[in-house]
């Protein structure tokens, strides 16, 4: 959100899901979006069926990658570089669209002179792919009438996240593609309703609809509505939040070392999961002197806690969700919560009473005509509206606004697009003699995230039981390693234990593993370094040794 919002004025999705079907080429770079996101994939399909040119930029041959017409396997962390020479290879053959840049962008002219100091053979150098493939990403791409690119989290979470978001909205504006139907920049996001989150102010430098809390006439306006004296500066990140009790904080990017919380709410998130240095969030954890978790499970992080609220899940509740392109969509309660289950919100409210603060909101609808007289992106998105309709897509100002398909048709959010050049940045950490190996991590086709939820149902589980890691055969051959065989992965921070499964959809020196299962807790091995502006760690790579289980 902060690469887009610099570059665009808006760190959304730019395009509608269904405008992907129509484009000409399609390029998706770190997803592996038939296992992330199916829907997202199936028009990808279509399109390719249609006729539609497909780039996938990945280090695996993923089954979106093998699908692809080019397929840009870089080294793990080297998009900037390989993005930068997609740019000069366009510059090079005059394949921009000098009008779109004249007329809707500003600081081309940096852009320009960065592209023309570089050199491709350095380029191919530090990516590891082709140059002739670079060559043709650069043609396909540049002169299609229709372009989209779709990315996810093998983009966003390295130390240099908002700079490859920024290098992928450089390259479209550098050829046109964006501010039309069809053609745009897509995050996908990594949950369902992370949007709708977002939307909602749960980021620690903006109230909901992106209003910033440091803008004092914005602040004023929620303090009227709720009553209440509001901090004039931001919050922190959950990183900062994470791994706030530790005295090492050298690799948490923040203009001052955080002081340690005393207590945390965690509502609906499994940190001692998905957080990077898991000894270091399990410490932070153990020195509050008040956790209270609510969720459907009991997770690893409520294990932790002193008090864990039963909460109701999607069925059991009203209210809406926004996913990731916009769209805010209606959700009905389907059964009443079971037991002692409250939903989020009595939770919230229930709470907030008892501290003394009164907020009572007496259905779904009510919230949402609050989000609607204070939120100008959501202020026609009134819950009645929503009732009967497949859902409606923000910015929607009022109540005869039919939402918006597409973002920036009259012109960037910000006003001008803006270039904002970037160069490599050498990842956290590399590999060495110690640690000879990199390990990617992502998601499987069979459990999510934390596996909260997925790892509760037998069927799932009967697919996908254990932890596996991906090997590359000629590194099983050095390493005198059989498929099957139980290993001990070992980084800098942690050891974890997997199963062996050779595969070629690794390169040679990498290796892969999901992150859903407690029993090998992979952010044990991973860096608490982060994204020095969005604070994203890098979770997708680390530096590993492996050695076989001693029985």
């Amino acid at each position: 959100m902060a690469g887009l919002a610099a570059t665009f004025g808006s760190g959304a999705m730019t395009n509608s899901i269904g405008e992907i079907e129509h484009s000409q080429v399609i390029l998706v770079s770190g997803s592996n979006t038939t296992v992330g996101h199916p829907q997202v994939a199936r028009r990808i399909y279509a399109a390719v069926d249609q006729g539609a040119k497909l780039i996938v930029i990945d280090p695996r041959s993923t089954r979106i990658a093998r699908f692809a017409h080019l397929h840009l396997r870089l080294k793990s962390g080297t998009d900037i570089p390989l993005l930068n020479g997609i740019m000069r290879c366009i510059l090079d053959e005059n394949l921009l669209d000098e009008l779109f840049i004249e007329t809707h962008t500003e600081n081309f002219a940096s852009m320009r002179e960065q592209l023309l100091r570089l050199d491709l053979d350095e380029v191919v150098k530090i990516t590891g792919v082709d140059k002739q493939l670079i060559v043709q990403a650069a043609r396909i791409y540049a002169s299609a009438q229709r372009a989209t690119i779709c990315y996810c989290l093998g983009v966003t979470q390295h130390i240099c996240g908002t700079a490859n978001v920024q290098s992928y909205a450089n390259l479209a504006m550098m050829t046109g593609h964006v501010e039309r139907e069809f053609t745009g920049v897509d995050p996908l996001r990594g949950q369902n309703n992370v949007q709708g989150a977002c939307d909602m102010g749960g980021l620690p430098n903006v109230f909901p609809g992106y209003q910033r809390v440091d803008n004092i006439d914005v602040r004023q306006k929620f303090e009227r509505a709720w009553g209440v004296t509001l901090p004039a500066t931001p919050g922190r990140s959950l990183l900062e939040m994470t791994h706030s009790a530790t005295s090492d904080n050298e690799n948490i990017n923040t203009n001052a070392k955080p002081k340690a919380l005393q207590a945390m709410f965690i509502v609906g998130e499994n940190p001692m999961l998905s957080d990077p240095v898991l000894d270091r969030v399990e410490h932070t954890l153990r020195c509050l002197d008040f956790l209270v978790v609510a969720d459907i499970f009991l997770t690893d992080t409520a294990k932790l806690a002193d008090v864990v609220f039963p909460a109701a899940s999607f069925a059991e509740k009203n209210g809406t969700v926004t996913n990731s392109e916009r769209r805010v969509q209606i959700m009905h309660q389907a059964i009443p919560p079971i037991g002692d289950c409250k939903t989020d919100s009595q939770i919230i409210m229930e709470l907030s009473r008892r501290m003394g603060y009164p907020m009572n909101y007496e259905s779904a609808a009510e919230v949402m005509e609050e989000i609607c007289l204070l939120t100008p992106i959501y202020g026609g998105i009134y819950h009645d509206r929503l009732i009967n309709h497949w859902g409606l897509q923000w910015p929607c100002t009022d109540r005869n606004h039919p939402g918006t398909q597409f973002l920036h048709k009259d012109g960037f959010t910000r006003g001008r697009g803006r270039f904002i050049p970037a160069e490599h940045v050498q990842p956290a950490e590399l590999v060495d003699d110690d640690y000879p190996y990199m390990l990617i991590t992502g998601r499987s086709t069979h459990h999510y995230h934390t596996g909260t939820m997925t790892r509760h149902c037998s069927t799932l589980n009967r697919e996908h039981d254990k932890p596996w890691i991906d090997i590359h055969p000629d590194d099983a051959n050095h390493l005198n390693i059989t498929a099957g065989m139980q290993v001990v992965v070992s980084s800098r921070r942690g050891q974890c234990c997997f199963n062996v499964k050779i595969t070629d959809s690794v390169k040679a020196g990498d290796m892969y593993c999901d992150f859903h299962f407690h029993e090998a807790a992979v952010n044990r091995l991973t860096l608490g370094t982060s994204d020095p502006i969005a604070n994203c760690p890098e979770l997708k790579r680390c530096a590993v040794k492996i050695e076989q289980v001693k029985l």
